[in-house]
């Protein structure tokens, strides 16, 4: 499947969101982090550390990382995985740009509900 074949959310515009800063989605089994870079690039994470459970959206952004304000985990936003030495994963989900608009995969929105 191309990403011409999904569905996309619309979630809202680029612009509500700082520089390297992140807003929380909803959705029915939990909330999705949305984070963006300093270059306008955006990712969607699971909001919950691997560690502890910490608020991802709350974290400081850098590069195409996100450190956990809990206990300084650092969380690849291209992959998910833990850097360093410590270890876990964090779920990821597609999202793009389109006219200054950010959406989600709606049919990867859909997969996690249903889980």
């Amino acid at each position: 499947m191309t990403m011409m074949d999904k569905a996309w959310i619309d979630i809202g515009a680029i612009d509500d969101i700082p520089l390297q800063g992140a807003r929380v989605v909803k959705t029915p089994l939990g909330c999705l982090a949305v984070f963006r870079t300093a270059d306008d690039t955006v990712f969607a994470l699971e909001d919950r550390c691997p560690h502890k459970n910490g608020p991802l959206s709350q974290g400081i952004v850098h590069d195409r990382f996100v450190t956990c304000p809990l206990h300084n985990w650092v969380i690849s936003l291209e992959t998910g995985q833990v850097q360093g030495p410590d270890e876990g994963q964090v779920a990821t989900y597609p999202a793009r740009v389109e006219g200054g608009r950010i959406l989600l995969d709606a049919t990867r929105l859909r997969a996690r509900s249903a889980a």
